[in-house]
């Protein structure tokens, strides 16, 4: 286990499981009123989310992706109909972890709206989750795949940081001059958890980068940050490019890429093979 909080979690889990404690009426209270929080938030408003700003949620961003939501927002692949139920799961998953953390005995700081001042007189604003031992640590909900691969420690997770989690942590920390904790995860297909330590988070380099998109986006000049992957078939190229992997969720790819296609294996013989994003194919651009 990586955090000591952790032993006192599974405890109380395996005594709930076994019918040796239940949850106070306090807590179920508690739990409850986040989640209608989280509901009015997500189901309560028939208006647009709002136009483009920098915000913790979004600073450790690739900045052509930023771009894109500042210029040509209406670029953006449409939100699938699952996209507020899949924030709202997140949202009920975090309020539940805190109300284990309460019924376990773990201390911690309820999250609060901080704000982070950079150069150019900019300040970016955001509510970190919670503080437990002096640390800003963030609560996330992951696929199984993700609570796997992307979070299987902190270099994971850094190496393949399209949505900016790392950023966002280094944020919060320096906004409440805390130290950067890490990411509580919970696994959606079968509710395991577990602590991924910021172990070896670079904080100078990390504030670096957030100044860097600061002044990025304000310049307003586009720049790709990814470029395209040689494929590969049983360890040899194929001659085609495929979608660079930290693009692979961005909602402007289309719009970055106009030659991408998603298109079966072209190197497969399997009967059913695997989707794959191309950019170009060996014999002709894909079109």
């Amino acid at each position: 286990m990586n955090h000591p909080a952790e032993l006192a979690l599974h405890q109380y889990m395996e005594d709930a499981v076994n019918g040796r404690s239940k949850m106070s009426e306090e807590t179920i209270n508690q739990v409850a009123s986040d989640i209608k929080d989280a509901l009015h938030r997500q189901f309560g408003s028939s208006q647009p989310r709002g136009d483009f700003s920098l915000r913790m949620s979004n600073i450790g961003k690739p900045t052509c992706q930023l771009w894109f939501a500042k210029n040509k927002p209406e670029k953006a692949l449409p939100k699938p109909t699952t996209f507020i139920m899949n924030m709202m799961l997140g949202d009920i998953v975090e309020a539940v972890f805190k109300g284990l953390l309460v019924e376990a005995k773990v201390d911690y700081t309820e999250s609060e709206r901080v704000s982070l001042e950079l150069d150019n007189d900019t300040t970016i604003n955001g509510t970190y989750d919670l503080i437990i031992d002096g640390a800003v640590d963030d609560v996330k909900s992951a696929s199984d795949w993700s609570y796997r691969n992307k979070f299987e420690s902190f270099e994971t997770l850094r190496d393949g940081d399209s949505f900016g989690y790392v950023g966002q942590l280094a944020g919060y920390a320096k906004a409440c001059d805390k130290k950067a904790g890490g990411w509580w995860v919970v696994n959606k297909a079968n509710g395991q958890f577990k602590y991924v330590p910021a172990t070896n988070i670079d904080m100078k380099e990390e504030l670096q980068k957030i100044q860097d998109t600061v002044n990025t986006v304000e310049k307003n000049e586009f720049k790709r940050c990814f470029e395209p992957e040689v494929e590969t078939f049983r360890g040899k190229p194929t001659g085609n490019t495929v979608l660079n992997k930290n693009c692979i969720f961005c909602d402007f790819r289309y719009e970055c890429w106009d030659t991408l296609q998603e298109l079966p294996a072209q190197a497969s013989q399997a009967k059913q093979p695997k989707m794959v994003q191309y950019i170009s194919l060996a014999t002709e651009s894909v079109a």
